[in-house]
């Protein structure tokens, strides 16, 4: 007997300081993208997805 299975993604609450607004912000993220942060920055990391059209709820 089969049941359907749900996958849901790794989030969690984090608060990420942004250096360049000197003002720290919370976000709910994916383990995954908080490994994409660490690499390529936060203010960099808002910038593509607020691009892309997602509201992140930070205005830079």
């Amino acid at each position: 007997k089969k049941t359907k299975r749900r996958f849901l993604p790794n989030l969690h609450t984090k608060r990420f300081f942004i250096p360049e607004k000197n003002e720290w912000v919370t976000l709910k993220v994916s383990a995954s993208a908080m490994r994409t942060i660490d690499k390529i920055g936060i203010y960099e990391f808002i910038k593509r997805q607020q691009k892309k059209g997602f509201d992140v709820g930070v205005e830079l």
